[in-house]
């Protein structure tokens, strides 16, 4: 009888030999996602790999990644459509010597020649294949901008008043990232899969450095993901996060350490402390007894 294999163990192995490393929960909500066709919401504090899972995605899917950057101020223009007003008035000024009526020149210009496609509008009508939309740090952008996502989500469509309603060619695999900087509506959330990604542990960690940074002894990566976990752990306002430990252990290989003392964790905190209160204060209190306890 044939093994029947395990979808989970074969998202795993296929985050590996994109050398992430991931974990069962991570595994389970994009099979979700992909099965029932869900956008999946990543929450999580910044810099734990939540956008990192979407550009892997496309990776393995060898797929476009569309990428809607949120923030505060982003309205529908900016993030589905706008119009290219250049070439409409240039074509408006081409048909004045032409016998053109005026219903004849308007269908002309608000065509889809004319149509600037901005994230939203390019992932619902990428021609070829699905893309991966990733919608990064939704929690910045207002709450009027939220509200318009729904019907995005909902149908994967969107209306064009000058042209219609359009409709997906293909469903996007879509990626939403929040770092909580603010409470999303309950309406968005109920139209979503939901995977929370906190802080690894060190075991966890460890494996990111030696997937991540070429070089590095053994010795000096476990100094340095413990280093960072203890610095984690000392109320820091920026708290670092698996980019700062992989930005600081680079820096170490760079510089040809092989291991933490104080002279070079002074020399290179820049790396992973990234806020001037929390440089002085961990100079002044952390460094010697997370070195200590290492």
């Amino acid at each position: 009888m044939e093994e029947r294999q395990d979808p989970i163990r074969d998202i795993l192995d296929r985050l590996a030999s994109e050398n992430y490393v991931g974990d069962p929960a991570i595994a389970t909500s994009i099979y979700m996602a992909q099965t029932l066709e869900r956008p999946l919401l990543i929450e999580g504090r910044a810099g734990v790999g939540k956008t990192e899972i979407a550009n892997v995605m496309a990776r393995l899917l060898d797929t476009r990644l569309i990428r809607l950057q949120c923030y505060e101020g982003l309205d529908v223009s900016t993030a589905l459509y706008e119009w290219n007003y250049q070439r409409q008035m240039l074509r408006i000024k081409l048909n004045e010597q032409a016998d053109i009526s005026a219903q004849e020149q308007e269908e002309e210009i608000f065509g889809e020649s004319f149509l600037l496609k901005r994230p939203l509008l390019a992932a619902l009508t990428e021609p070829d294949k699905p893309p991966v939309l990733l919608i990064d740090e939704v929690d910045r952008a207002d709450e009027e901008f939220e509200a318009f996502l729904l019907e995005v989500l909902s149908d994967f469509q969107a209306t064009i008043p000058e042209i219609g309603t359009i409709k997906a060619k293909h469903r996007p695999f879509v990626v939403l990232t929040s770092n909580r900087t603010r409470d999303l509506s309950d309406a968005l959330r109920r139209r979503c899969l939901y995977l929370w990604i906190d802080y690894p542990d060190i075991d966890k960690e460890l494996r990111i450095v030696r997937a991540k940074v070429n070089g590095i002894e053994d010795r000096l990566a476990r100094q340095v993901v413990r280093f960072v976990d203890g610095a984690r752990r000392t109320g820091l306002d920026k708290v670092p996060g698996i980019a700062e430990t992989l930005d600081w252990a680079r820096a170490m290989v760079v510089l040809h350490l092989d291991h933490l003392d104080y002279e070079a964790v002074e020399q290179t905190l820049g790396a992973i402390i990234k806020d001037a209160d929390d440089l002085e204060r961990f100079r002044r209190q952390a460094i010697e007894e997370i070195l200590a306890k290492i």
